[in-house]
């Protein structure tokens, strides 16, 4: 059984600020455990806006505070995210969040997340792993 918080996180190597300076994620759950999912909370900055394409990974995103607007750049359409929203990228859709007011979230990943990844400059996390226990 693991315990862990976000507090715990904090100023650890499990806590990533992007090199675009739009965001910082606390991972609390990561590749290394072996469960087959990572799990972070991660805050985007207002006033800032991240394109991202998930072309390795499939991501389940849960606001629990703040307010963004959330466009799939595959239809074009647009969606108001605000507390208690989920949106799924079940699709590896290419999507841009513009975000309102600071946009805490929930987020879960499969394939797991190693903790080291940023988005390219195509908005792509690489798919990282971690070596195999012998």
């Amino acid at each position: 059984m693991i315990v862990r918080s976000f507090k715990d996180i904090e100023g650890t190597d499990r806590h990533i600020k992007s090199k675009s300076g739009t965001w910082e994620s606390k991972r609390i759950v990561l590749a290394k455990e072996r469960v087959g999912f990572s799990v972070h909370e991660t805050i985007l900055y207002a006033g800032t806006e991240t394109q991202m394409w998930y072309a390795n990974h499939i991501e389940a995103v849960v606001c629990t505070k703040g307010e963004a607007e959330l466009t799939d750049r595959e239809t074009g359409k647009t969606y108001t995210i605000t507390p208690g929203t989920m949106y799924l990228l079940d699709g590896h859709e290419r999507h841009t969040l513009r975000v309102k007011e600071d946009f805490h979230c929930i987020c879960v990943f499969n394939p797991p997340v190693t903790g080291r990844e940023d988005h390219d400059e195509n908005g792509v996390y690489p798919l990282l792993t971690e070596p195999e226990e012998v």
